[in-house]
């Protein structure tokens, strides 16, 4: 595509999209993502809940029964915490690799590097919310088919708190999902710079 003084769409948006803006843009993002996978690994990691039910009656003494709901009785809960604490991690070094600056520069390698991981993790917080979220709906509803029964009606605190789990790693997804596409973008500036970079020295004259 292009525009008409005759620069390409990728070059424009370079110009109003200057390399300190994509940087402090990029790294608030992080910053956001990696505090809302925290916070929903750090909620699924400490849930739980106990409760004691009256399942008998001889005479006039009842039998109780003590359960406890934990994240780990279910492997999707445990693979949400899995994935949104590597998305935490992911982050935390991206934002060290960011302000650590040209340390890390990998001969040119930087860029696709992150762009690729980015994607990595976006991909695995996605899979561990959806898995969470279906589980999460079982839960909450059973499945009459399957003859399984509602658990949140008797362990009401620790849905809400799954809820809340929930909620802060659909943000977190939604972050990754706005970080890949910039940090694709942002590869996509920078190679497109370099290459108008090698051709203005092709060009000059002998």
């Amino acid at each position: 595509m292009a525009l008409p003084s005759g620069e390409k769409l990728p070059i424009f948006i370079g110009h109003i999209w200057s390399k300190q803006k994509r940087r402090w843009t990029l790294l608030g993002l992080r910053l956001l993502a990696f505090l809302a996978a925290a916070a929903a690994t750090l909620v699924m990691v400490l849930n739980k809940q106990t409760k004691t039910f009256v399942v008998a009656t001889i005479g006039t003494t009842p039998v109780n029964l003590t359960l406890t709901a934990k994240f780990h009785h279910t492997p999707a809960f445990v693979f949400f915490a899995i994935a949104n604490g590597l998305v935490t991690i992911h982050n935390l070094v991206m934002i060290m690799v960011d302000l650590l600056g040209s340390k890390f520069d990998y001969k040119g390698f930087q860029f696709p590097m992150i762009a690729s991981l980015d994607m990595l993790n976006l991909a695995l917080v996605s899979g561990g919310a959806n898995a969470a979220a279906f589980m999460a709906e079982l839960g909450k509803n059973g499945n009459s088919h399957a003859r399984w029964d509602k658990i949140c009606d008797k362990f009401g605190a620790y849905c809400d708190r799954g809820a809340g789990a929930l909620i802060a790693s659909f943000l977190a997804l939604a972050l990754m999902l706005l970080i890949s596409f910039l940090s694709i973008l942002n590869l996509k500036l920078v190679n497109s710079s370099s290459h108008n970079s090698h051709n203005n020295i092709i060009a000059l004259p002998n």
